[in-house]
């Protein structure tokens, strides 16, 4: 009976041990033992060190593809921590028929990332209905979906629109833990919005932010669908609009594919996509350890003041 009370819990968390280690652990780490192989299907590997590593730095498509992640980066990571705060701050009100708008902001993350796709390679085709109303009021059509950077433009446009309402829930419940009453007395004090937003507000929500920051950074950085979808699988003119994950794929797919090299550049891109969770830890332990410290320190004065109230008592006790 005692053996039984015993083991019931690691019969308990052995399923999900058991699947995390087959379908996580053990691709990860043969994933980085490939990365030293010159892998191909069909053929057994052989250990040929880091030279996968080495041909990183001389491939042309490697570079492209870095710049397609920090362009994503450095664009979404901004657009997509504000907005959707504004838009959690705008329908946090209580107003008749708010929550319209709420599921309205929200429908975008339902929705299929290939349709939607889909939708969006229609939209700004040649012949497409934004270069129809652009012809339509004088203006000449642009290739949005052959050149790089307009290529990069709507791909953003698309992960911007899609991931608003996701974040939104976020900041939704971040709002909820900033107290009203302190917005009340800064109004009270003469506060207008914008101040009472950047010394109440961000304060508040800082925490979600650094999170939402750090998930829109490692999103980023593994962008797939919406490229493919949009460049219909060929990464732009000359895949210069190919993103990391899209070259990982082109590298290893097919009976030819390169699955040393693919696995090398998926260990580059571990790296890349840990670099911001990791950022964020610090940040988030760096603000407990002061308040830790200022938690201490208000502890040692109050025992300091509990230490001099007694001595005077004793003192006032023996006059």
């Amino acid at each position: 009976m005692h053996l039984r009370h015993r083991l019931t819990p690691y019969i308990l968390v052995a399923p999900a041990t058991i699947w995390v280690m087959v379908f996580a652990l053990w691709p990860f780490a043969n994933t980085v033992i490939l990365a030293f192989t010159d892998a191909r299907p069909l053929r057994p590997a052989r250990f040929t060190g880091l030279d996968n590593f080495a041909r990183i730095l001389d491939d042309p498509q490697v570079g492209y593809a870095l710049t397609t992640c920090l362009v994503y980066v450095l664009v979404c990571v901004p657009l997509l921590t504000i907005v959707p705060l504004l838009l959690a701050l705008l329908i946090s009100k209580y107003m008749p028929g708010m929550s319209f708008f709420r599921t309205v902001y929200y429908f975008p993350v339902i929705a299929s990332v290939v349709v939607v796709g889909i939708i969006w390679s229609w939209m700004f085709d040649s012949r497409g209905v934004v270069n129809q109303a652009i012809e339509f009021l004088g203006g000449t059509g642009v290739d949005f979906l052959t050149d790089r950077w307009w290529i990069l433009l709507c791909s953003i446009l698309l992960t911007t629109w899609k991931g608003l309402g996701y974040y939104m829930v976020v900041y939704l419940a971040a709002l909820g833990n900033v107290g009203r009453e302190l917005h009340e007395a800064a109004a009270l004090d003469g506060a207008g919005a914008v101040r009472r937003f950047w010394s109440i507000t961000v304060p508040g929500v800082r925490g979600a932010m650094l999170l939402v920051s750090a998930l829109i950074a490692t999103s980023a950085m593994r962008i797939f669908s919406e490229i493919y979808i949009l460049t219909n699988g060929s990464g732009g003119p000359g895949g210069q609009a190919m993103s990391l994950v899209m070259l990982i794929q082109r590298k290893g797919a097919g009976l030819d594919g390169q699955l040393g090299y693919a696995s090398a550049l998926s260990v580059m891109l571990f790296l890349l996509t840990i670099g911001p969770l990791v950022l964020t830890a610090f940040l988030n332990n760096g603000t407990d350890i002061s308040a830790m410290r200022s938690a201490l320190r208000k502890r040692r004065a109050h025992r300091a003041a509990l230490r001099e109230n007694a001595v005077r008592a004793s003192k006032k006790v023996s006059r």
